[in-house]
Parts: C-alpha cells; structure tokens; sequence
C-alpha cells in the first residue's frame, strides 16, 4: 500500500476488485504493518488467498466477496474473514440466494446449514415445534413437534408421489406405510369401516367393515390383469369365485332356475346349470367329447410361457404353438405317430426328421450345418434342371481329423486362372501351372494379384498397386517403358521396410517378393 503522497493510491480504497488472472493465486497486502479493513471481490475464474505475514490468510473463492481485516503485526500478520459469526440484530435482506457451507448442530434455537450428504438443512429448538413452517399470513402450514421426527401438515397435502417408508400400526386412526414385503399399507380405525375409499363425489367405492378382513365394492369391478381367488367357497354362497389346489377354478352359486349362468356380451345364456343339479346346458354347438374336433378351430389369444399345450393367434404372429415337454417343446407327428418335426425343450432349434423340399429359396440369416449323423459325412447335391434329367452333383465332406475352413475369394479370377490356397485356408485365383502369371502390358493404373507379370508402356505416370493382404512369398514382376514414370503402390503394406510407395523409372524393373508385415514387400 503507498503511502498518502503516491499517485497510485488504488489499495488504499475501501473496496477491490481483482479480474483477470490464469490461475490460482496468493495476493499479499503490504506493508505487513497496515493493519485496515478491505471489501475484495474476486472476479476471476480462480480462488485467490490473501496474506500479510505468517499468520492466517483468508481466501476468496472465485465470483465471491469478503470483508478482509488485516492486523499490521508485522512478519507475523493475521488477516481476518471479519463476517464470519455475523450476528445481524434486525432482519437480513439477501437480493439473491444465501449458500450455507456448514452443518447445523443440536441445541442450535434457529439454524440453516448445509453437508453434501444432507444438503439443506433446517434446525431449530422451540417449546412446542421445533420448526415451524408458515405462510405469508403468519398461518402455520408446517411443524416438526419438539424433540420428534414427526411432520404434521395443517392443510391439504399434495406430491406428486408420497413414499412412505414405514410400517403403520394397530390403533392408528388413518395411516399410509410401506414394508418390503407388504407393499402400500392402508390402516384406519372407525366406527363402520376401518377403511373407506371414496370418488370426486365422495360416494363410497370401497370398504373394509370395522374389524374384519372382507372388502366390499360398491359398483363393478373390473380386472385388467386377471382375478385370483385364494379359498375355497361354501354351500350357501350367492355367488362366490373360489379356487383349491385340488379343483382349480370354483364358481358356486344360488339362484331360483340356476345355480351358475354363463353370458355373452348380448345377455344371453351360453352355459347354465340348473338349481340344485350337476347338469351343464350348452345353449350353442359344442364339439368337445375328449378329442376337440371341428370343422375349423380359431383361437384369438395368445398363448404364454409355461403352456404344457396350446394354440393362439395374433394379428402379429399368426398361428402359435407353444408346449412344454420334458425332450421337446413342440412335436408335430404324421398319421403313423412318427415324429416329423420337434422343438427340443427350452430351444429355438427344429429338428426335421425326413426330407425338407422348398418350392422357392431357403434363405439362412446365419451359419448352415449339413449332417449326416452316423451314416455318414454331410453332403451337399446339386441337380440339374429336371427338364435334363435327374443328374446331380454331390459334395462330400471329408474323414477330417480337425476343423477346414476355407475362405473364397472375393472376385471372379481371369480367364485360365484356377483356385489356389495360401495354405491356410484363404483361396484366390492364380494362373495353373506355375508361380508366375502370363506377362500383361498396363497402359494405366492397375493393382496387381500373387504372380503377375507387368509392363507398363506408358508415357505418363502411371501408379501400378501391389497386392492387397499379402501373405508371406506372394510376388509380382514389373518392367516400366515408354517414357512414364511407375509409381509402385504400396496398399497399405510397406515396401522394402518403409510405409511409402515406391518409384520406377522408365527402362528399368524390379521384382517384389512378401516377407512379412514388417518388411513388406523387398525388392529382389
């Protein structure tokens, strides 16, 4: 800081204000022998730490301003953040949000903090409430009850979703709680029903008499899924849907004509059966006598995983059949009872057990296995058009001792060259009869296959290309006349070791023979 007499008097202000900077920094305010009070707003991107001596230093993070106080004792000054622990007697205005940085503690009478954890924290001490929440009517909307974990709501209470992680109690008068095993919990107490639930007219939908476990539905009841019951029902029943282990479905009534009457959406009677009897009248055609038999059967559902034997449709799908067996899924059998197709257990697999003949083409969206069980190896026939005859072509698979794949190549070859392999497997076309493919004349550019033999009469430049994916003894031949200059392509393989192409100029030749992927190409 200068002194009164100095021109540049900027530190003797009240307030600072620090831009600019890169990084991080320590500011230090000397003399170490001013002790004053400054306001230093950092408006840099970075937090700036301020220090007189060896004393405490205070810092300014960045986009914030602090009351710095500085106490001048030398080579060991203190600064001061003098706001911290600010007691404000009246009412403290804030024009933007107030950001705690710390937590609050028991026994504080009124406090706001703030952890990472807990975020926002609210804290307070009170006679009757430890906070209390109210509105701009000084009306009470909120309060957490002295020494409590309880909120009470004095008005309406509206969420999005409401999680009550809890168990409600015996004896609570109307309570919402959760358990893991239980799920959503509703437990009330009154003197009709324990539980009532009501629509927008406040008419009753659903009620659990006082003390019992019987639900009573006032209108319809409707299931999207489906209705399980669990018990057994009883002589005497109205109407009643049970279910044992034993009988499954039970459908118990009592009626003056009917004990049981089954309708379809127009009212009508489909099945009944008369008060008192074990008579079951069909009021339609049914065609069930142990086998189901009829002129056309349509189902209209789906069928579901765990069907032992079904048959559905859907719009998407068609007709479906989905079993359960313990070898096969599905077995589809001809009139001798000899299997003709099966879908072994717990597979996407079809296994066919004579001829498949497709009057158009057989497309496979993966691999193709020919077998031929113990018989012999798996072949493949290729007939002629049957307007010829019945003549065919057989391709038989070896008695390997190990797995061949072989891998065609990816063009059509050149007239009188035939199929070679690299001894791994990997077929391209080659000249028969040798190495060296007949000498070609190129006027232009050209990428050459193992083998070639090339001239290139050219009196321009030309770029001849070697082999793509070359394997180890691939070799081309290429004399350059007319004039032009050859550029060699390397295809991405190097060339006598380098990743570059190579130059041969008019009158002179060069034969090129693959290493390996470090040398490339060598020339001879």
């Amino acid at each position: 800081m200068p002194d009164g007499t100095a021109t540049n008097g900027e530190l003797r202000s009240l307030y600072l204000k620090l831009t600019g900077g890169g990084q991080a920094s320590t500011v230090t305010l000397a003399p170490n022998t001013v002790s004053k009070v400054w306001f230093i707003e950092n408006a840099t991107s970075y937090t700036l730490t301020f220090t007189q001596g060896s004393g405490a230093n205070v810092a300014v993070l960045a986009g914030q301003t602090k009351a710095i106080a500085s106490d001048g004792a030398g080579s060991g000054a203190v600064l001061y953040d003098v706001l911290t622990d600010l007691s404000v007697g009246g009412d403290f205005f804030v024009a933007n949000t107030i950001q705690p940085a710390g937590d609050t503690a028991s026994g504080d009478a009124a406090a706001i903090g703030y952890t990472s954890a807990e975020g926002i924290i609210v804290t307070g001490q009170g006679s009757t409430s430890d906070v209390t929440l109210k509105n701009d009517a000084d009306g009470t909307v909120l309060t957490i009850p002295t020494g409590t974990t309880n909120v009470d709501v004095v008005g309406d209470f509206t969420a999005g979703t409401l999680n009550a992680d809890g168990d409600t109690a015996a004896g609570d008068n109307a309570a919402i709680g959760f358990t893991a095993a239980e799920g959503l919990i509703l437990t009330g107490q009154g003197s009709t029903n324990d539980v009532t639930i009501k629509n927008d007219a406040d008419a009753d939908v659903i009620e659990i008499p006082t003390g019992t476990v019987n639900v009573t539905v006032a209108g319809d009841l409707t299931a999207a899924g489906t209705l399980k019951a669990t018990g057994d029902t009883a002589a005497g029943d109205g109407a009643a849907l049970g279910f044992t282990a034993a009988e499954g479905l039970i459908l118990t009534g009592q009626g003056s004509t009917n004990d049981v009457t089954i309708k379809n959406d127009a009212d009508a009677d489909v099945i009944e059966i008369p008060t008192g009897t074990t008579t079951v009248n069909f009021a339609g055609a049914v065609d069930v006598v142990g086998d189901l038999t009829a002129a056309t059967f349509t189902p209209d559902g789906d069928t579901a995983a765990g069907d032992t034997a079904a048959i559905g449709f859907t719009a998407a799908e068609g007709l479906i059949l989905t079993g359960q067996g313990s070898t096969n899924d599905v077995t589809i059998k001809n009139d001798a009872d000899a299997d003709v197709l099966e879908i072994p257990t717990g597979t996407v697999n079809v296994t066919m057990a004579g001829t498949v003949t497709a009057a158009s083409t057989i497309v496979g969206n993966a691999g193709l296995h020919v077998k031929n069980g113990a018989t012999g190896a798996g072949f493949v026939q290729f007939f002629e058009d049957s307007d010829n005859g019945t003549n065919k072509v057989t391709l038989v698979g070896p008695a390997s001792t190990g797995d061949i794949t072989l891998t065609l190549p990816s063009s059509t070859g050149s007239n009188g060259q035939a199929l070679v392999t690299n001894g791994s497997g990997v077929l391209s076309f080659a000249a028969v009869g040798g190495l060296y493919n007949d000498w070609a004349i190129k006027t232009s550019a050209y990428t050459m296959v193992s083998g070639d033999q090339i001239i290139v009469n050219a009196s321009g430049a030309t770029t001849i290309t070697v082999p793509a994916s070359a394997s180890a003894g691939d070799t081309v031949t290429i004399k350059a006349t007319g004039g032009g200059t050859v550029t060699i392509g390397r295809n991405s393989q190097n060339i006598n070791s380098v990743a570059g192409d190579g130059t041969l100029q008019s009158g002179k030749a060069t034969q090129l023979v693959f290493v390996d992927s470090t040398i490339g190409f060598l020339e001879i």
